[in-house]
């Protein structure tokens, strides 16, 4: 995501050797800021504004909001938040305050990187000074901040999704690296390792061109091959021996393989993506998901297996914790499977955003206050525990005037079986009462 800076010393890493200095220097996120695309036109409005660069890591999101406090000319103050708290909040404010009250008014930017690190309280502080005008905030997350970032902060700010850097957007950053001369000469074997080695993390590649280049000094070479170039990185480089998988496709095929309900082969992939260096943390995120998506309530007890396997991992690390994260990939393919609740989740939500905001019926309103009461909340509300069997037959829970959905659909599979014939049956209770189903019967 580098572009050259002729200016830079040669002592500088290599990484500052060639950060842009200027948005067209940047390499990537082109659906960001390409022409016409939303970031461009943020940063030729004048006007800054708060917002979320979420992305992996390596694909620029620091350089884009050093690029945007240069565009306006603004104050660039930068908070770790693995490293910072509301100490550093309060001091960002202060200078903040400096700058807008100066001889010369200037505006601030504050730039928070790891943003979900931050807790709730953290987050909170920057809320009154981004309402203020005080200063612009934008923050920098690896994670969803749909879940990392409070829902007050996410409503102020837009958010930006940056994409992994193609194979060849990394070829050009090793290409200006070489034009610098601060690279070797690279056969065509080797620089094709180093993109796939690289994985679209543009901070991974300039990482370790810079230890190439030092270890090719060190030796006098002039050239790099790829059979030195895998003597050097050794078993870093081995998971792209036999063809250069790239590593999404290796989780997909794990994925697969455990939705497929093949344990040897879900097993074989996530060997596969240990050896090849992948985060056993980001490994059972990934199986959190897929107890989730593909097992849901089939099995309830795979999610439960997954988070504990995670959590072993977390107290015991490597290698010994890889071992509960093996048995919990064993689990999820040999449990049985069902997207239902992920299908249904889906569809919810697709509905939710095409249709209008139904008021919710009085009878289904708290009524804390006596004066709500008057009002009528709460009135004729039936109490499924004082009905017969738990279940208020004929009961209506949907919005008034509105249909059945029929968003979960449970399967006829694990513990879903149960699920449906339970389901039936309230369908059943509720037409011998004349009322509308909680749920819609079972599909097959």
């Amino acid at each position: 995501m580098k572009a050259a800076d002729p200016n830079a010393a040669p002592h500088q890493p290599l990484a500052e050797r060639l950060r842009p200095r200027s948005l067209g220097e940047v390499i990537g996120q082109q659906h960001l800021l390409g022409p016409g695309m939303a970031l461009r036109i943020a940063f030729e409005s004048g006007e800054p504004h708060s917002c979320i660069l979420w992305g992996p890591p390596g694909t620029g999101k620091t350089t884009i909001a050093r690029l945007m406090a240069d565009a306006f000319d603004a104050q660039f103050i930068a908070i770790s938040a693995v490293l910072g708290g509301v100490k550093d909040v309060r001091e960002a404010v202060e200078r903040a305050q400096a700058a807008r009250e100066g001889l010369a008014p200037q505006r601030t930017i504050v730039f928070v990187d790891e943003v979900h690190r931050f807790n709730k309280s953290q987050q909170d502080a920057f809320l009154p000074h981004v309402e203020s005008g005080l200063f612009t905030f934008i923050g920098a997350t690896t994670e969803n901040p749909s879940f990392e970032v409070n829902s007050a902060l996410l409503s102020r700010a837009a958010v930006y999704v940056l994409q992994p850097l193609a194979e060849a957007d990394l070829a050009r950053i090793i290409a200006k690296a070489q034009a610098i001369g601060a690279v070797p000469a690279l056969d065509d074997a080797a620089r094709d390792r180093l993109v796939a080695y690289a994985d679209g993390d543009a901070r991974r590649l300039l990482n370790t061109l810079e230890n190439l280049s030092t270890a090719a000094r060190s030796e006098k070479r002039t050239a790099i091959d790829d059979a030195w170039l895998l003597r050097v990185l050794g078993e870093r480089m081995r998971r792209y021996d036999k063809g250069g998988e790239q590593f999404y496709d290796t989780i997909s095929a794990l994925h697969k393989s455990v939705r497929g309900s093949d344990p040897d082969a879900a097993l074989y992939w996530f060997v596969r993506m240990l050896d090849g260096g992948a985060d056993p943390r980001y490994m059972a995120r990934r199986l959190i998901r897929m107890a989730s998506e593909d097992i849901g309530l089939a099995d309830p007890r795979a999610l439960r297996l997954a988070l504990d396997a995670a959590e072993v991992y977390e107290r015991l690390g490597s290698p010994e914790g890889e071992l509960a994260l093996a048995e919990c990939v064993v689990y999820l393919a040999v449990a049985a499977k069902s997207n239902a609740v992920y299908a249904a989740y889906n569809a919810a939500r697709a509905f939710v955003r095409q249709d209008s905001t139904r008021p919710v019926p009085m009878r289904l309103r708290n009524a804390p206050t006596k004066l709500m009461k008057q009002l009528d909340y709460g009135k004729g509300y039936r109490y499924a525990h004082d009905e017969a069997g738990g279940f208020a037959a004929g009961e209506n829970y949907l919005p008034d005037g509105m249909a059945p959905p029929d968003f979960y659909q449970p399967v006829e599979r694990g513990l879903e079986l149960r699920i449906a014939e339970k389901l039936r049956e309230l369908r059943r209770l509720n037409e011998e009462a004349g009322g509308q189903a909680p749920a819609p019967a079972p599909r097959g």
